[in-house]
């Protein structure tokens, strides 16, 4: 077992932990660090492969070296006292040459999921009017005529249902990640609630509602519940799309839009930039252009379509660095 300043000479620019945990170019690595050194560069001695030495420092769990009392720090000395195994310079080869090639399936695959991301962004831009507009910049073929002029509020009708948790209406959280969700470990907090918990109501939601939070508007927090009947915080407004003008996916892309979410900031109202929020009734005022629905069904499927092909990424994305760390655990000692 070597010490990481035995595997390693202090010169070149082969890895390097900056200020604020960046790495020089040509390889990155994030450490969640300010070193107290400026600048602390390494290139492997001889017989010492680098892609196996760039993994080693991936793996090292940075924080367990903490030296600071505050603002987090790491000294080049405390990073030379850090061991490592090291294998034979051939299977150093090896690994580093193994885990190179993964780290470069895992970019490609993050590069295709960012420019689904950008091609949706695009479309919601495109597919919907700008501003005062009649129509979009781009069309489905066979739609055409002007879009009705509607209020938000003709299509989206506040609802305030108390209910109790239970089997059938489970407690859920609403994120701006993933919208209406199942609680995790981190979210459950029914430990702390005293008293009576199964005569304790809460605001009941359903399939298709749009659901989002006043105070969190700014930050993307609204979205069509695709989780079903549950029952969350009392602080998320809900709303029952008027299916008679509209349909809910049709809807959901309307209002999740960034150009959407930035005009609505034009009624946000509070002293605390935290705090500031935008009211339901501010928001059901809002004008909301509407084609027939022949032309939302269109329009809300190939979103869709659209976000079922980015979900599929973003899996695939996220099992590969699972297996990755994985890797990382069981290849080095």
């Amino acid at each position: 077992m070597l010490s990481v300043s035995e595997a390693l000479s202090e010169k070149n620019d082969a890895i390097g932990i900056g200020r604020k945990g960046t790495i020089d170019k040509p390889y990155l690595l994030k450490a969640p660090f300010w070193t107290v050194d400026t600048l602390f560069y390494a290139t492997p001695q001889t017989n010492n492969d680098l892609q196996f030495t760039l993994a080693i420092f991936k793996k090292i769990n940075w924080k367990k070296y903490d030296e600071s009392t505050g603002v987090p720090s790491l000294s080049k000395k405390a990073i030379n006292n850090i061991s490592a195994f090291l294998p034979s310079f051939k299977e150093q080869e090896k690994i580093g040459s193994f885990f190179q090639q993964l780290d470069d399936t895992i970019t490609l695959h993050q590069r295709k999921l960012d420019k689904l991301k950008r091609l949706k962004q695009g479309y919601l831009q495109q597919l919907f009017p700008k501003n005062d507009k009649k129509v979009p910049r781009i069309r489905f073929a066979n739609f055409e005529g002007d879009w009705k002029q509607s209020l938000l509020g003709e299509v989206l009708n506040e609802k305030n249902v108390q209910h109790p948790q239970n089997e059938e209406y489970p407690l859920v959280s609403f994120t701006v990640e993933k919208g209406v969700t199942p609680k995790t470990d981190r979210y459950e907090r029914e430990q702390l609630v005293k008293g009576d918990k199964v005569a304790k109501k809460y605001k009941a939601t359903e399939l298709d509602d749009i659901v989002y939070n006043p105070a969190n508007l700014k930050f993307g927090a609204i979205a069509r519940n695709k989780y079903g009947k549950a029952v969350f915080s009392p602080i998320y407004v809900t709303f029952r799309v008027n299916e008679e003008l509209a349909y809910p996916s049709f809807v959901e892309k309307f209002v999740t839009r960034r150009d959407f979410i930035q005009y609505s900031l034009q009624y946000q109202q509070g002293t605390v930039y935290e705090r500031q929020s935008v009211s339901s009734e501010d928001l059901l005022s809002l004008r909301m252009p509407l084609p027939n629905k022949e032309e939302q069904v269109k329009i809300g499927s190939f979103f869709s379509q659209l976000d079922s092909l980015i979900t599929l990424h973003q899996s695939k994305l996220d099992n590969m660095k699972l297996i990755k760390q994985a890797l990382l655990q069981k290849m080095f000692i």
